[in-house]
């Protein structure tokens, strides 16, 4: 299994074209980056196998200097195209013990967990974090179960060890909650992607997160 730092995941944007208002999806990400984004996932649900490959390929070139990791969207075929560093999967996607027999040791996996049913299931497969999904009620998660809310999140949190990415209506406004019930990492979509200014709002919440996560640590250190 992959060596992951938690801190990777950090500030993680998962893209969504349809929320870009127009803009290309390299300006939306490159801005979101240079304010502080650690991890960007591209999420293609409605694109041919041709044309994801080659959105990956421009998005890894982007990302590659700034050493922010690129994670797939279900994918395996096209992580392993574009070299990606990382894969997402959800409920209904390739199970991770066959995605881990086909991918490189040091490509790390996360997982979608809807169901405390999922986060116990989670202790025996080969994974790297787990993506709370989703949080918040939001019009970008439609095909889940339930909405976790901050109370699910903190049940969530005292039930692994793996690190916890929380996505789903996650926002500048309800950020600090989210990390305070127990998540490593927020994953934003709107709230950049629909960004009037995606390189203020992604400062903003990395602000936010290291400000938050070393309070955290301070805490623990300090007991």
């Amino acid at each position: 299994m992959a060596r992951l730092n938690p801190d990777v995941l950090r500030l993680y944007l998962v893209t969504d074209r349809s929320l870009m208002r127009g803009r290309p999806l390299a300006e939306v990400v490159a801005a979101a980056v240079q304010g502080g984004v650690s991890c960007v996932q591209l999420r293609e649900k409605n694109l041919g196998t041709r044309e994801f490959l080659a959105q990956a390929l421009m998005l890894k070139k982007l990302l590659a200097p700034h050493r922010v990791p690129l994670v797939i969207n279900d994918r395996i075929d096209i992580a392993l195209a574009c070299g990606a560093e990382g894969v997402h999967l959800g409920q209904g996607d390739l199970p991770v013990d066959a995605a881990r027999k086909l991918l490189p040791p040091e490509v790390f996996i996360g997982w979608s967990v809807e169901s405390m049913d999922d986060v116990a299931q989670s202790a025996a497969l080969p994974l790297d974090y787990l993506g709370v999904s989703p949080v918040f009620a939001t019009p970008t998660k439609l095909d889940t179960k339930t909405v976790w809310g901050l109370e699910g999140l903190a049940v969530v949190r005292t039930a692994t060890r793996l690190p916890l990415v929380a996505i789903g209506g996650i926002h500048a406004g309800n950020a600090r909650e989210v990390l305070r019930s127990g998540a490593d990492s927020l994953a934003v979509v709107s709230a950049l992607c629909a960004a009037g200014d995606p390189h203020a709002a992604a400062a903003g919440l990395r602000a936010l997160c290291d400000d938050e996560l070393k309070a955290r640590e301070s805490r623990r250190v300090n007991g």
